[in-house]
């Protein structure tokens, strides 16, 4: 199918940023009939949104109970390391709400090798999900939170890396990341990524400008060629976003 066009939304600042994802993953959390499944990124852009969540003002309207949390990649890591995507997770929200553990869906990251890891993550999707196919009309996540890299990366999707070929692993190791931290990763592919209703970048920070800008124009970038089955939305500050572009 073709791509979706992408919708630019741009906020004031990095504190209205992290404040609009939040109503939007309450909105499509909200949305699910049962289980509601949203995947999680890494990174310092989603960190404001997490401390968020753990707020009195949006905890007790999230259905903790019924909200699963997976991870689109990690670094192959211990859960506890500082460099771990979802150790940040459960650092800024997920213990402090209290997150049933079985709504958690870590990366297993001290299993072996990053591709032993992947293996057992996509098993484990599968198992959620209750297919071994995706299907179109049935996303895997109600949100998938996404990133930009200095690179063009997202997840842990390299320029030039094999893994943006992947068509039927959900998800796969990387040995050699792109860039800092040169650690090993475990990452979600673009087809399991795309399975969703609504993928949603967080881009933050002057810093950020010129690589949005050629990621938006079409450039050959990992980031561009993130997709999605439902809408695909770019959430940026006005600090990140191209010229011309006013905030809401």
């Amino acid at each position: 199918m073709p791509a979706r066009r992408p919708q630019l939304v741009v906020t004031q600042d990095a504190e209205a940023l992290a404040d609009t994802a939040a109503r939007r993953l309450l909105d499509r959390i909200a949305q699910a009939p049962g289980r509601a499944a949203i995947c999680l990124t890494g990174g310092s852009t989603p960190e404001p949104l997490y401390r968020l969540l753990a707020t009195n003002r949006y905890r007790s309207r999230v259905p903790w109970e019924r909200t699963h949390w997976f991870i689109g990649d990690d670094r192959f890591v211990p859960p506890e390391d500082p460099l771990s995507n979802i150790g940040m997770a459960r650092r800024l929200f997920l213990d402090s709400v209290g997150a049933p553990r079985e709504n958690v869906h870590a990366m297993p990251t001290t299993d072996g090798s990053p591709g032993i890891a992947a293996r057992h993550y996509e098993a484990e999707l599968k198992r959620f999900y209750g297919r071994d196919r995706l299907d179109p009309a049935r996303p895997l996540f109600d949100v998938v939170l996404m990133g930009v890299g200095p690179d063009g990366h997202t997840a842990s999707l390299f320029p030039r890396s094999p893994a943006l070929q992947e068509k039927e692993s959900w998800v796969v190791g990387v040995e050699e990341a792109g860039c800092e931290p040169y650690v090993p990763r475990v990452t979600l592919t673009f087809p399991a990524l795309a399975s969703t209703r609504e993928m949603l970048f967080l881009v933050s920070g002057e810093e950020k400008r010129d690589m949005l800008a050629r990621v938006l124009s079409g450039e050959d970038l990992p980031a561009h060629h993130a997709h999605s089955e439902g809408e695909l939305v770019w959430l940026v500050d006005r600090a990140a976003a191209p010229e011309g572009h006013p905030a809401m």
